[in-house]
């Protein structure tokens, strides 16, 4: 996937960024359905906060995220964002879930990816899977 610049009149730029966040109490999420509309709510907010996906990969408690985004939002702002909207519709449309107060939690993982390619990033994703 090439990776597009961001501009507006006065700048040109490229910010990635490396997101990883867990659900409350690193519970499963189980798969199937829950995973693949989550999958979905993901890939539909990003356009909506101006960010561009470049990698995506879901474990069983946690995901890991890649975007690259505009400085019109902050990072806590984008993650805010991912994790209240998906949280809040999933626990809408699958009742096991609604007993939860928050699917996720507020702690996360933000990091500044740079310029490397989306290879580059995948690789260090799968790296993360657990060996067995």
């Amino acid at each position: 996937m090439k990776q597009m610049y961001h501009s507006n009149d006065t700048c040109v730029l490229l910010s990635n960024y490396y997101v990883v966040w867990c659900p409350k109490r690193r519970r499963k999420m189980g798969g199937g359905r829950r995973t693949t509309r989550l999958e979905e709510l993901i890939r539909e907010t990003a356009p909506e906060l101006a960010c561009e996906m470049v990698a995506l990969d879901m474990m069983p408690d946690h995901l890991h995220l890649v975007v690259s985004a505009t400085p019109h939002w902050v990072p806590n702002h984008i993650v805010g964002r991912f994790t209240g909207k998906t949280s809040r519709i999933v626990r809408q449309e699958f009742p096991c879930l609604r007993r939860m107060p928050s699917l996720g939690t507020r702690s996360y993982f933000w990091s500044t990816a740079g310029h490397v390619s989306a290879a580059t990033i995948r690789r260090s994703i799968e790296a993360q899977r657990p060996r067995g």
